[in-house]
């Protein structure tokens, strides 16, 4: 495979160029052929008066330059050239990320904080996620949302902005209520079990424990151990809170609910790690962990189109051709 490069223009096969002068060297080489019985016309006197210049010129300019510029189209289709444009950068990674998000009845509880404002764990996470999935270049991100149900609001894609978009517009209490944890990483199993890649990654957020779904998570962790899936589990919500009642000012623990055994136990059996945010920050350095655990690929592929040109010349020559014909049997 040989390239010469003109600017954006390049020939696949340059060496083809070689072939151009065979026609002009037979001519010079091969000896001519005379006829043995002499051919008599009534006016071979008068053509033996025409200047042999007068001669050559008609014969150069009636057959030879057509001929010239049909077998330089020809020689110049063969050698290939194609137009190759500006590189294209695209994304490779080895991994696939999955985000599973709570949107049960709990994720409500303004327990954090963002900026000394009090709001939704909802709102957290997605002020989190967002600059986590930005960083993500190159992997191929997907989100599911789940709550009495797991529903898949983005398939894996490298379009980070639409998955950005996607988790904006997610609301409390669009899956349901209650906390289907098992659904949810059954769901994760069936959109990545296919994936010819082992770097599959399932990242699941949740306040709470497994009160719904078809499918338990214990069983839905065995299906990610059969599959190849690595689970991050994060245990989402303050473990303090002060409230008032009629009694007065009192301590609660708004997380009591969120059942750590269990995703200790999903994170360790598939080869991740469980992590506890109580905090905004402690939730904002926990991607940044699993940014670490699981980093970016820095390999890159680079891609430049080609578009083929050799079929202008070679119609050009086609079309000569057909003309020069035309032309020929027109005069006689």
């Amino acid at each position: 495979m040989f390239f010469i490069e003109s600017g954006t223009l390049e020939f696949y096969w340059f060496w083809a160029l070689w072939i151009w002068p065979l026609p002009f060297l037979f001519r010079l080489l091969l000896p001519h052929k005379v006829s043995a019985q002499a051919l008599r016309v009534p006016f071979y006197e008068r053509i033996t008066e025409l200047p042999k210049a007068v001669i050559s010129h008609k014969i150069f300019s009636k057959f030879l330059i057509p001929a010239t510029i049909i077998w330089s189209l020809i020689v110049l289709a063969a050698m290939r050239p194609q137009w190759v444009g500006e590189a294209i950068e695209l994304p490779v990674s080895g991994r696939s990320v999955m985000l599973a998000v709570d949107l049960s009845g709990s994720m409500k509880e303004k327990d954090l904080e963002i900026e000394g404002t009090s709001v939704t764990r909802l709102e957290v996470v997605k002020y989190v996620l967002k600059p986590f999935i930005e960083r993500r270049k190159g992997d191929r991100l997907g989100l599911i949302l789940f709550g009495d149900q797991a529903y898949l609001q983005t398939p894996l894609t490298f379009d980070r902005q639409t998955l950005i978009k996607m988790l904006e517009e997610s609301e409390l209490g669009l899956a349901g209520q209650r906390t289907a944890i098992g659904n949810a990483i059954g769901l994760a199993v069936k959109r990545m079990k296919d994936l010819p890649d082992t770097q599959k990654v399932l990242v699941l957020l949740t306040d709470g424990q497994n009160t719904a779904g078809d499918i338990s998570p214990e069983d839905a962790g065995i299906l990610a151990v059969e599959t190849g899936i690595r689970i991050h589990t994060i245990g989402v919500g303050a473990d303090e809170a002060w409230v008032r009642t009629f009694l007065g000012t009192q301590k609660i623990n708004p997380s009591s609910e969120l059942d750590e055994v269990l995703l200790q136990s999903l994170a360790s059996d598939t080869g991740g790690s469980y992590f506890r945010a109580r905090s905004t920050q402690e939730l904002e350095n926990i991607y940044s962990m699993i940014d670490g655990i699981e980093p970016v690929e820095i390999e890159k592929e680079v891609f430049r189109p080609r578009q083929a040109l050799y079929v202008w010349p070679l119609g050009f020559a086609v079309l000569a051709i057909g003309s020069w014909f035309l032309i020929l049997i027109y005069r006689n």
